[in-house]
């Protein structure tokens, strides 16, 4: 009796630290090549009167280039600025450890798409692609993120990540200073 007891825990602190495998929004090989895309995670989610702005991580893996996909979605009864990337816009992550990566965006220009919904509310939706430095995927698989820095066209913004916070938006619970430790092996 007693070694079933400590079996049955054994086994269910197996599944309890499992790792959590990886889910994809795309997994893709042809002729032309392959592209995987890791499904879009939460890791910033701003709510004030009738403002809120959400930001979105996705790494992507095409043809063995590892790029991570960012999308901003603001909503607002009032007037929406445009944040625009163009060839010299960087995303640098400063991590726990007082490490800085620096992150290259793609050279495509992109002031995002603005959208009217029924309610009356302006939505921005706006996209971005940036590039891993060689050596950055080792440093952000060994300590959490803890500020983001986006140098757009005209201005910078920085971001705090939380260590976890509860979305209005779905109630899911988000882990986004770990997202990296968590992710990056899915597209290595």
């Amino acid at each position: 009796m007693k070694s079933i007891i400590t079996l049955t825990f054994f086994f269910f602190s197996l599944t309890l630290f499992a790792q959590k495998p990886c889910e994809y929004s795309e997994n893709i090989t042809d002729s032309i090549g392959t592209y995987k895309a890791t499904k879009e995670y939460m890791i910033s989610e701003k709510k004030f009167a009738d403002n809120s702005s959400f930001i979105f991580y996705s790494l992507a893996l095409t043809d063995g280039l590892p790029t991570l996909n960012i999308q901003f979605i603001q909503k607002s009864k009032g007037f929406i600025k445009a944040n625009c990337f163009d060839k010299n816009s960087k995303l640098f992550l400063q991590l726990n450890n007082g490490k800085i990566i620096t992150m290259i965006h793609t050279d495509q220009e992109n002031c995002g798409t603005l959208i009217r919904d029924d309610n009356g509310y302006d939505n921005r939706i706006n996209s971005a692609v940036f590039m891993f430095m060689k050596d950055s995927f080792e440093e952000l698989k060994k300590s959490p993120v803890s500020m983001m820095r986006i140098k757009y066209m005209t201005e910078t913004e920085d971001i705090i990540m939380k260590k976890e916070f509860k979305s209005e938006l779905n109630n899911e619970v988000y882990y986004p200073e770990n997202y990296f430790i968590n992710t990056i092996k899915c597209i290595e």
